[in-house]
């Protein structure tokens, strides 16, 4: 979790009153962050102000300065209310035009002004601050958003953010007086301790970003560096805002908590100045910032619930209060409690956050110690996890080997390795994958055991394993949207296909659950079958099948596998050089 230093006595001022090391060290735990160090003793002495270094959690960007700290601890000791931010104008009278060039590099800006800002020293050193721990944290190092601050008065709106090549970029950069091409500014920041390690986010592109004014001023190279024409000082009055990325989200984040955190220093305390974003080409046109705060509806009988608290809606619209979080009764319902976000508040995604901002407000020492109120606390075994232990039991008493591979694979292995088309409906796919290795959580478990028998063709022949695991499949229909599903697959690799084995290992586990071979599905009896099918193009042509089952008699047949032998060019793809077979069923089916 991001730790951050702020000056002991700056923040007792802003909090109203000066606290011995027990007070706000425990003042700290009640509101859930944590006091890491004082150096009042180790400043003892010196021309050094005293520090306090406070652990802040990963999510609370809107505390990664002191403004925000003492922000967010005065609203929890009710010194004051949460901010009212306003746009003023209402209306944009400057714009942000984003061309379309930048879809190849950095495709989403954010921007916002303020007006009339009032700079000191500290003010100023904790604006920078700012930049840097959300460059650190929620920016993930300037590779998702980065944030340039430029003085206003020095260059001419309209503004332009547009992607060129590194030729056709000249400025000097911040504290520089050579202007530089984007070849030479690579070179230049090739072995400099800070910038270096930022150059990799677009060295190798064929064009990088820029921010542009009216009069095609640089005003910043994002994510690497400012102009030095607009760099900003004490003095400067009106600051411009751009923020850069590849995640709009995130860029929205980022600029709303930087205009919530330092409009506060406005001659006009809390108003920003929208600037409107032009984006045309994909329809992201639109005011920036946004500050119209969320509505979050949340169940009263689930906090109470959670807590084991019987609290009425007035109660918990007061606890609310105090965690940044206005919130009032809904007039429908007497249930729900509707609570408003504000854009300092981006952690709370979920009821279930509010219901932890209760807690901390209430403080957690407060609540009491109850029993659970149900019969029982015993544990069971989910029933899903008795029908595996069936099939491990089956498949290992017909003498194959059960194999556990990942449960992330890549992209190619999950779809073109077996001959298949991703129709961006099944495979939940990883945003930022670590490696090409794992990019998608499998939608199939026959992957997995192709790349087990692949590590280990060196081993006597024949190779028979099996697994029961779960994939994972897309589920708009769920909040999550996404589902786990509870697989059964098996292999036989050897000199021959060995089809006849396989399909007798599924004979096995069908009759362990009862479920009889029916040599004439027409009957309408209770039983599975095989339809030959070439859906599946991972198996050899003529020589795949559907797996059928009729749960009950008289009742409908669904589909719940496949089994075949594998096509030559599957098994090529995962480097076996011998016949495969494999089978694989849904087991949920037996729940």
């Amino acid at each position: 979790m991001p730790t951050v230093a702020v000056d002991k006595q700056d923040l007792f001022d802003l909090l109203g009153r000066n606290y011995t090391h027990k007070e706000f060290d425990e003042l700290c735990f009640d509101f859930g962050i944590e006091l890491d160090e004082d150096t009042t003793d180790d400043v003892a002495g010196t021309d050094e102000r005293p520090e306090y270094k406070i652990e802040i959690a990963a999510n609370r960007y809107d505390m990664l300065c002191i403004e925000g700290i003492a922000q967010a601890l005065n609203e929890y000791l009710g010194n004051t209310d949460t901010p009212k931010y306003t746009l003023k104008p209402a209306e944009p009278e400057i714009s942000l035009t984003i061309d379309q060039s930048t879809e190849e590099i950095r495709p989403y800006a954010c921007s916002a002004i303020l007006r009339n800002v009032k700079f000191n020293q500290r003010n100023y050193d904790s604006f920078i601050a700012l930049q840097d721990k959300l460059h650190t944290n929620i920016c993930r190092q300037r590779t998702l958003v980065a944030i340039g601050t430029h003085d206003l008065d020095t260059i001419k709106p309209p503004f332009f953010y547009k992607a060129l090549a590194p030729e056709k970029i000249k400025f000097a950069p911040l504290n520089q007086t050579e202007v530089m091409d984007g070849n030479r500014l690579m070179e230049f920041y090739e072995n400099d301790k800070n910038l270096g390690r930022y150059l990799h986010i677009i060295r190798d592109s064929p064009v990088y970003p820029v921010v542009l004014d009216s009069n095609g001023t640089v005003c910043s190279l994002p994510p690497i560096i400012n102009g030095n024409h607009s760099k900003i000082s004490l003095n400067t009055k009106n600051v411009f805002i751009e923020v850069t990325a590849t995640d709009k989200t995130k860029a929205e984040v980022v600029i709303n908590q930087i205009v919530a955190m330092f409009s506060r220093y406005c001659d006009d305390k809390f108003s920003i100045e929208p600037v409107k974003i032009i984006s045309e080409h994909n329809g992201q046109t639109r005011v920036c910032p946004n500050i119209k705060p969320r509505n979050m509806p949340a169940e009263k009988d689930y906090i109470n619930s959670c807590l084991a608290l019987d609290l009425s809606t007035d109660e918990i619209r007061k606890l609310l209060k105090k965690m940044s979080l206005p919130a009032k009764g809904s007039t429908t319902d007497g249930n729900i409690i509707n609570v408003s976000v504000p854009i300092t508040r981006p952690d709370i995604l979920h009821q279930c956050d509010v219901m932890e901002d209760c807690a901390i407000s209430y403080g957690y020492n407060n609540l009491k110690k109850t029993s659970p109120k149900t019969v029982a606390t015993t544990a069971h075994p989910l029933p899903i996890n008795k029908v595996s232990d069936i099939l491990r039991t089956a498949s290992a008493q017909a003498g194959w080997l059960e194999v556990m591979p990942l449960t992330l694979c890549s992209h190619k292995e999950n779809f073109e390795n077996l001959k298949a088309v991703d129709d961006n409906t099944k495979a939940v796919k990883l945003e930022n994958p670590k490696t090409v290795e794992y990019q998608v959580v499998r939608t199939t478990l026959v992957p997995g055991i192709l790349k087990t028998i692949k590590e280990n063709k060196r081993h006597s022949l024949p190779i028979k394993v099996f697994e029961a695991g779960d994939i994972v499949l897309k589920d708009d229909s769920l909040e999550r949207k996404a589902r786990n599903q509870r697989n059964w697959c098996a292999a036989y690799a050897g000199k021959v296909s060995g089809f006849e084995l396989i399909q007798g290992l599924l004979g096995k586990v069908m009759q362990t659950f009862r479920t009889p071979w029916l040599e004439d599905p027409t009957t309408g009896e209770h039983g599975f079958w095989l339809v030959e099918s070439d859906d599946k193009k991972m198996y050899f042509p003529g020589r795949g099948a559907k797996i059928m089952l009729r749960a009950k008699k008289g009742k409908e047949s669904v589909e719940i596998g496949h089994i075949g032998v594998l096509h030559p060019e599957v098994v090529t793809n995962f480097e076996i050089p011998f016949a495969v077979s494999t089978v694989e069923i849904n087991s949920e089916i037996f729940l």
